[in-house]
C-alpha cells in the first residue's frame, strides 16, 4: 500500500506513513469501501480546497458527485455532519480528546452502532489527516477475505495487581504538569495518587494498567479526558470523585463494579459508557452529576445504592423492560426509557 500524499510505501497495520506522518488508509468492519470513501475525501480537499468542506452545502453536493454511489456511507457522513460531529472534531486542540468526544457523542446521544460510528471517525479523521487506528479496522488478504487487524500480543502469564504500583512519591513530580504520560508497565495507580492536582488536564495511562486505586484522581478541578484502557478491571471508591471538568468516561468491558462515590459530584460528566460486565453501582457513585441527562445501564446490574444518582436532575436512564434497573427506576421516581437492548439502541 502506497502513501496518498507522498508516495511511500506503507504497511497495511500502520496508521501512518512514516515519511510523511499522513494517516494510512483504512477499511472497517461491515463498511468494506472505506479505503475508497477515504481517498475520495482527500480528492476532495486537494481539488476544491478546505474551505470546500468548511462550506457544508457545497461539501454535501461534493459528496453525492463523488460517491453517488455509497449511498449508505454518503447519507451516513452528511447526517453525522449535520448533527454536529464533525464540529467537534474540529473543536478542540487536543485530537485524543475530541476524537473521544466525538465517538461517546455518536454512541451515547445519537445511539449510532459502533462500526458505524468508527467508519465515521476513520472518514473524518482522514479528511483532516489524522492518523487514527479503530479497535475495527480490518485487512484484506492475499485470498481478498477480510480479517481483523493483527492485535498487539498479549502476555501470557497471569499478571498481579500490585505487580508494579505506579503510588503518589512518583507522581510528585507531575504535580504541575497539565498533561502526563504514566509509563508502560504499570498495573495500578495506587490510592491518592494525583488527589487534589489541580494542574492536570488529560494523562494517558499505560495498556497494562488492571487498577486504580481509591480517590486516585479525586479534586483533579482540570481534568478533563482521561481514556481508560482495555485492560482496567477495578476502579475503587472515589477514583474520580470531584473532577468538576471532566464531561465523559467509558468504562471498558472487564470492569466489575462501579464503587461508592467514584464519580460523584462530577459537574460536568454528561456522557457515561457502561459495559454489561457491571453488577452493582455504589452509594452516590454519580451523586451531584447535574449535567448527565441519559445514561443506559445494561440487564447485568443486579444492585443499585438507593443514593447513587441523588442530586442528577436531568437523568434519563435507559434500561431493559423488567429488568433489576427498570424496577429501581420505578420504586426511585427515576426517568426511565424502554429499549430492547443495547444493540437497539445503536441502530
Amino acid at each position: 500500500m502506497q502513501c496518498e500524499k507522498c508516495g511511500a510505501v506503507v504497511s497495511p497495520d500502520s496508521i501512518s506513513c512514516q515519511e510523511c506522518g499522513a494517516p494510512t488508509l483504512q477499511n472497517i468492519r461491515d463498511f468494506p469501501n472505506t479505503m475508497e470513501i477515504q481517498s475520495v475525501l482527500r480528492t476532495i480537499v486537494v481539488e476544491h480546497g478546505t474551505q470546500a468542506v468548511s462550506d457544508r452545502i457545497r461539501f454535501f453536493a461534493l459528496l453525492a458527485d463523488y460517491i453517488p454511489d455509497y449511498d449508505k456511507e454518503r447519507r451516513l457522513l452528511i447526517n453525522m455532519c449535520r448533527l454536529g460531529v464533525f464540529n467537534i472534531l474540529i473543536g478542540d486542540k487536543n485530537k485524543k480528546i475530541a476524537v473521544m468526544k466525538a465517538k461517546n457523542y455518536m454512541i451515547s446521544e445519537l445511539f449510532l452502532s459502533e462500526t458505524a460510528t468508527e467508519f465515521v471517525l476513520a472518514c473524518f479523521t482522514y479528511l483532516l489527516g489524522w492518523p487514527y487506528e479503530s479497535e475495527f479496522k480490518v485487512v484484506v488478504g492475499d485470498d481478498n477475505v477480510e480479517r481483523p487487524a493483527k492485535e498487539k500480543e498479549k502476555e501470557s502469564k497471569k499478571v498481579n495487581v500490585d505487580e508494579n504500583v505506579f503510588r503518589p512519591v512518583d507522581a510528585i513530580r507531575y504535580r504541575l504538569r497539565g498533561n502526563i504520560i504514566i509509563p508502560h508497565g504499570y498495573t495500578k495507580i495506587d490510592s491518592f495518587c494525583f488527589d487534589g492536582f489541580g494542574s492536570l488536564r488529560t494523562i494517558d495511562l499505560p495498556s497494562t494498567l488492571l487498577a486504580i486505586g481509591e480517590y486516585a484522581f479525586s479534586s483533579c478541578k482540570r481534568l478533563r479526558g482521561v481514556e481508560l484502557p482495555s485492560s482496567l478491571k477495578i476502579i475503587k471508591q472515589g477514583a474520580f470523585c470531584q473532577c468538576a471538568k471532566l464531561a465523559m468516561i467509558k468504562m471498558p468491558k472487564g470492569v466489575l463494579e462501579i464503587e461508592d462515590s467514584t464519580f460523584s459530584f462530577c459537574t460536568s460528566l454528561e456522557v457515561v459508557d457502561v459495559p454489561d460486565t457491571v453488577s452493582s453501582i455504589g452509594a452516590e457513585a454519580f451523586s451531584g452529576c447535574e449535567k448527565l441527562r441519559k445514561l443506559f445501564l445494561p440487564e447485568s446490574i443486579k444492585f443499585i445504592d438507593v443514593n447513587a444518582f441523588s442530586y442528577c436532575p436531568n437523568l434519563t436512564i435507559y434500561c431493559i423492560e423488567n429488568s433489576y434497573v427498570h424496577k429501581y427506576c420505578l420504586v426511585n421516581r427515576i426517568n426511565a426509557v424502554i429499549v430492547k437492548s443495547r444493540a437497539d439502541l445503536a441502530q
